[in-house]
């Protein structure tokens, strides 16, 4: 079971409970949590290690602990064995087999399998098979009467073997990624506390169901198969705490009809954890409660993933017609939000919600013509409180009529934790943010805007004298200290980063963008911005004011501008020691793109990006090109120099027509 590559946490959890591994549990939701807590006393003691892939579901165990822990298993009292393609007739009738407790066999190449396994003390049986036609005998599981884990995952079960009736201790099983179809004998496993059919064929659940009467977790994930569950199966589930349908079942039905509805969910009473696709919001009940849920993923009209211990999506709400008083409570404990197609509502927080979103960490909200802002902070009750103070990742996706991400001013402690920002298609937004908001966000490591026609600056202040900030004598925005990254993309209206915000014509923001020759003016610094990608910004003249504060941009790494029309100077001569980082330049597509300057020449020495390791330049048609790199010139240096940058992997240099400066 352990040292097979990545351990499933998710997977231990089913195995500890149905072995009663621990003692006064009450809940499935404390066994994970003292689970969760071994676990890292495991890691502590370097016993178990990280996953390479989402280490809160998955740890590994090195393959030497593995083999340690397989041999001291072997000399427990209650012996673990672990077999590789074993003869599994000759093994079975050996008196060593007899006495184990915990078998688990991975039969990559056996074909039959024995008719039984005397085992009278096993607890534990899990069959690894990676053969389609290997058949379970009906009296395989006669000789272990104990047993009460039971796992036979991507087997092949017309029906299930007859014997399986005879495990009445059995609390977990596991048929996972198997072709089912008939299923009804698990209806005589009334211990049963474990059933995942995960990734199965079944499609229809059996009546008989309704007698695991003791089950805590019953997994239907990604059962895309599953058409039917009867009528008040569900609700007859009264312990069940766990319940997984992602990806599942979609055939809900209204009340009285034949199959499964949504209000049978109310009745179950310690539900806990709960992932469901539901295709329709008109198909949830006014009254379902949800109120004991803990762990969420319900997906109404769209499906997705789950980051957090708490999501909700939402396709096509009405935000004053679909959602009762349980939905409703869920929205205000999400972690993770989204909305496409909300309607019903200008904003996607209001006053009424009150507390919601304390604790939302990501929000995404898609194609909602209605939506003019996300927040309207001018309400007293959130100008005290705050909004959004755990919200990691913001994203903004066609909404065509929102004028402000928020309306008014921001409270304290709203956004601080805020890491990533896209914003893409919002024709109506002329900023981004007020300058006093955009102090507020520390922790701004991602920033991308995209098709924003209307944007014409990123940063809005109403006056000068806002910029003031104590201890820079304003001669510094401070913004965005640990922003790594800045994508600007399709913005024909932007003309530069930060400026006046307009204050009695509509004009008024255009003449005081302009005010600034540069984009980035000398007050802005990014002392960790790492990649900065500029396309297609037709107002773009000078990227860099030439006088930059100290520090400022000079950890950037990669440098990509397309499609700017009327950009003159890529780095100004007298600038390049600010960018002795960079490791990539990539510009395509500047008409008047005359300077591309990789050196300075001061006092008889030359500086150049020394780091560089990619270059490219395409569709430069009036680049400037020296055949000798000691001229004082600024333009773009020779091949020679070019070839003397010792970092140098990759040069294109194509579509330039490289004029030679010494015949002008």
């Amino acid at each position: 079971m352990l040292g097979y590559g990545n351990i499933s946490l998710d997977l231990l959890l089913p195995y500890a409970m149905g072995l009663d591994l621990f003692d006064r549990i009450d809940s499935l939701e404390q066994a994970r949590n003292r689970l969760l807590a071994l676990v890292e006393i495991l890691k502590a003691s370097s016993l178990l290690l990280d996953s390479h892939e989402d280490r809160d579901k998955f740890v590994r165990m090195h393959d030497v602990v593995c083999n340690v822990v397989r041999e001291i298993a072997s000399k427990d009292p209650h012996p673990f064995v672990v077999r590789e393609d074993v003869g599994l007739e000759e093994w079975s009738e050996t008196d060593e087999s007899k006495s184990y407790t915990f078998i688990s066999l991975h039969c990559k190449a056996v074909h039959e399998l024995p008719q039984g396994l005397v085992c009278p003390d096993l607890q534990f049986f899990q069959l690894h098979n990676n053969n389609p036609s290997l058949n379970i005998p009906n009296t395989f599981f006669e000789g272990m009467k104990k047993l009460k884990v039971l796992d036979l995952s991507k087997m092949r079960f017309t029906v299930l073997p007859s014997s399986l009736d005879s495990l009445t201790n059995l609390q977990t099983l596991r048929l996972d990624g198997c072709k089912l179809e008939d299923i009804a004998l698990i209806g005589k496993l009334t211990k049963l506390e474990v059933l995942s059919l995960m990734g199965s064929t079944i499609q229809q659940l059996p009546n008989e169901m309704v007698q695991l009467t003791n089950l805590r977790l019953l997994d239907l994930n990604d059962c895309k198969e599953l058409e039917v569950i009867p009528q008040n199966i569900l609700s007859s589930l009264s312990r069940l705490e766990c319940l997984y349908m992602k990806s599942s079942f979609t055939q809900w039905a209204v009340e009285g009809e034949s199959n499964a509805c949504l209000s049978e969910l109310n009745h179950l009473s310690h539900l806990t954890t709960l992932e469901i696709d539901i295709p329709n919001a008109k198909l949830l009940p006014k009254d379902i409660l949800f109120e004991n849920l803990t762990r969420y993923g319900i997906f109404i009209g769209v499906s997705g993933g789950l980051r957090t211990k708490r999501a909700l999506n939402l396709y096509e709400v009405n935000r004053s017609l679909h959602l009762g008083d349980g939905m409703s409570k869920l929205l205000e404990r999400s972690e993770e939000l989204q909305f496409y197609k909300l309607s019903g509502t200008k904003y996607v927080l209001y006053p009424s919600d009150r507390e919601s979103f304390r604790e939302l960490k990501h929000l995404q909200v898609f194609n909602s013509p209605e939506i003019q802002y996300i927040i309207d902070s001018k309400d007293q009750w959130f100008l005290q409180h705050g909004a959004f103070p755990l919200l990691e990742s913001l994203i903004l996706m066609k909404l065509e009529n929102l004028e402000e991400v928020w309306h008014g001013p921001i409270p304290i402690e709203s956004f601080g934790n805020l890491k990533t920002l896209n914003v893409y298609s919002c024709p109506k937004l002329k900023f981004l943010f007020l300058l006093s908001t955009a102090r507020g966000l520390p922790q701004l490591e991602e920033m991308t805007i995209e098709y924003c026609v209307a944007m014409q600056q990123i940063i809005a202040y109403k006056r000068e004298s806002e910029i003031q900030e104590d201890g820079h004598g304003g001669t510094n925005l401070q913004l965005f200290p640990k922003l790594r990254s800045l994508i600007l993309y399709d913005l024909p209206q932007l003309i530069n980063f930060s400026s006046e915000l307009e204050t009695t014509s509509s004009t008024s923001l255009s003449t005081n963008a302009r005010s600034e020759d540069s984009f980035f003016s000398h007050k802005v610094s990014f002392p960790k911005l790492e990649e900065l990608t500029l396309k297609y910004l037709p107002k773009l003249k000078d990227i860099w004011h030439h006088q930059l504060p100290f520090e400022s941009f000079s950890n950037l790494q990669i440098l990509r501008v397309y499609e700017c029309p009327c950009l003159l100077n890529l780095v100004p001569t007298h600038l390049i020691h600010n960018f002795q980082n960079l490791k990539e330049i990539d510009v395509q597509d500047c008409e008047l793109l005359e300077h591309v300057n990789i050196l300075q020449e001061n006092d008889g020495n030359v500086e150049i990006f020394s780091k560089l390791e990619t270059l490219k330049l395409k569709k430069l048609p009036r680049l400037r090109w020296m055949e000798d790199g000691n001229d004082r010139m600024k333009h773009i240096s020779s091949l020679m120099t070019l070839m003397n940058i010792q970092n140098l992997q990759e040069l294109h240099i194509s579509d330039c027509s490289m004029e030679d400066l010494r015949k002008m």
